[in-house]
């Protein structure tokens, strides 16, 4: 489900420029645009997080139908406030994805392969984003965006028809298991309560660099300063996808072996350099900096099974949800503050977000929590 629901998250960003040009938008309203989509995120996120843990397939059954309905109003839509309100109705129906599906995944946690599974999670989802920037970078230049952004979108439809298999293999929880009092999962000790609002902050540094660089930094530094089409774009956007998903899994065999902390750390510092290679470098630095996101990126699923190492199962999809509107308020003011900043001084911000990304990453590393 994963993999069709991301195509077109993948697809958006080649296109940003176009968009501008065609609309008439300026940079901040460009990174309104591509801000709304996480904005929404964060706002769906505490209610998707209350339906997962009452009827975690229904949210998922009904991620696609958001993600249709905005693609609709984001590629026919004409005025600036309509396509603001396509990225939002995505950004719901991604939010729908993702605390659904990992609440799904971290329902179980333990085993030899738990990290490795919930990196198997993410690498669907960066193989459909790397599947729509191919696709959109593939498609002929003369076709219109709007265009050219529905028919990479189309692997959406293959997404929808899992539907009635995830309702049987997910039926409804009853009230009494979702409150948290049952025995058997009691509520996190205070070092959990620690340890989930570290890796918090650190989910909230990674969120704010995916952002600030794939959906303002890259496509828009790389048209004006490097003079890259959007095929160029989609490859530099792709460089980092692919870096992502040759890692994802052996990260995740890695973490289940060494353990999540020590290879958090490393990922955390390696992205602290990516971003600031994509911000402050030459061109051969740049593409370096987007290798190196690549990487970094890997660990991205790592923060939220170290705190349900810490945690237990005790309100699951509760802290599922209050991670997601975190990081998912990082995605919405990463390209938002970039767009109010202006394509000159977000390269300082970008480079500013990785000083924190090694900032947290040497935290880890030096003060490494307990297994």
């Amino acid at each position: 489900m994963i993999l069709g629901n991301t195509f077109l998250v993948g697809a958006f960003s080649p296109v940003l420029p176009e968009i501008a040009r065609t609309r008439g938008l300026a940079d901040w309203q460009l990174g309104v645009v591509a801000g709304a989509f996480g904005f929404a995120r964060m706002a769906g996120a505490m209610p998707a997080g209350l339906l997962a843990g009452r009827h975690v397939a229904l949210s998922l059954v009904l991620s696609p139908a958001f993600l249709a309905v905005g693609l609709v109003c984001l590629t026919v839509g004409g005025t600036f406030a309509l396509l603001v309100v396509g990225r939002a109705l995505m950004g719901i129906g991604h939010t729908l994805l993702m605390v659904g599906g990992l609440t799904a995944i971290l329902q179980d946690d333990s085993g030899a392969d738990a990290s490795f599974r919930l990196n198997t999670f993410e690498f669907s989802g960066m193989l459909g984003i790397l599947g729509g920037l191919l696709v959109v970078g593939m498609l002929p230049s003369a076709w219109p965006w709007n265009l050219s952004l529905a028919v990479a979108s189309s692997p959406l439809l293959v997404s929808a028809l899992v539907g009635r298999a995830l309702m049987r293999r997910f039926p409804p929880t009853p009230a009494r298991e979702t409150t948290g009092t049952s025995v058997a999962t009691p509520p996190p000790a205070p070092r959990g309560v620690r340890v989930f609002w570290l890796m918090l902050a650190v989910g909230i540094t990674l969120a704010f660099a995916w952002s600030s660089v794939s959906q303002f930094l890259i496509p828009l530094r790389g048209t004006r300063e490097f003079g890259l089409d959007r095929g160029g774009i989609s490859m530099l956007l792709g460089l980092a996808q692919v870096v992502d998903l040759v890692v994802l899994l052996p990260t995740g065999r890695l973490a289940d072996r060494m353990g999540r902390v020590p290879v958090l750390a490393v990922l955390t510092l390696v992205l602290g350099l990516g971003a600031i290679g994509t911000g402050l470098g030459t061109y051969p630095l740049f593409v370096a900096g987007c290798a190196c996101f690549g990487l970094g990126l890997a660990g991205w699923m790592l923060p939220l099974g170290i705190a349900r190492e810490h945690g237990g199962a005790h309100g699951l999809a509760w802290r599922t949800a209050i991670y997601r509107v975190g990081t998912d308020a990082a995605i919405f003011l990463g390209p938002v503050l970039s767009g109010l900043l202006g394509e000159p001084a977000a390269r300082g911000f970008v480079a500013l977000i990785g000083v924190a990304a090694l900032a947290a990453g040497a935290r880890l590393l030096l003060r490494p929590l307990p297994r």
